[in-house]
């Protein structure tokens, strides 16, 4: 999977490799990359639309927000504990109801891939059950890069 040659990344998340993160050979188990990645993700949306894990998007008495429809990842090298990482996220395109985003996880003094990834999430009204529209104001929002302070 390639990400665009030179992404426009909306956000830059650094995190350090925790012990539970590895498996018992000591590398990241490959699962936690989904968890890393969806920290971003989730990050992203925080700032760009407020949003909170516990509340839905309420609009027009419905309660929307994204679900994961896919995930696919590329494990290029290992990550071990301790390790300081990066993940960028990119918007990869507009569907009618879903958003296509890819991702690079790198080491942070190497700038070493260690993995690259893609994502298909869904704009889904819960009550309904089932995907609805994403709106031009929804998809502008989301089209906003935001700025992170690295950790300390």
């Amino acid at each position: 999977m390639a990400a665009p040659e030179t992404p426009d990344w909306l956000i830059r998340l650094r995190l350090a490799v925790r012990f539970s993160d590895c498996d018992p050979l000591g590398h990241v188990n490959n699962a936690t990359y989904s968890t890393y990645i969806e920290q971003a993700r989730i990050e992203l949306w925080r700032r760009q639309a407020g949003l909170e894990l516990r509340n839905a998007a309420q609009r027009g008495g419905r309660r929307e927000g994204f679900i994961l429809a896919r995930v696919e990842i590329d494990f290029r090298t290992q990550a071990r504990d301790g390790d300081e990482l990066e993940v960028r996220l990119a918007l990869e395109r507009f569907g009618r109801t879903s958003a296509s985003y890819v991702y690079e996880i790198a080491d942070v003094p190497t700038n070493r891939l260690v993995a690259a990834a893609r994502t298909v999430q869904v704009w889904y009204d819960y009550e309904a059950e089932r995907p609805i529209p994403l709106t031009d104001a929804t998809k502008a929002v989301l089209s906003v890069p935001v700025t992170m302070t690295p950790p300390v």
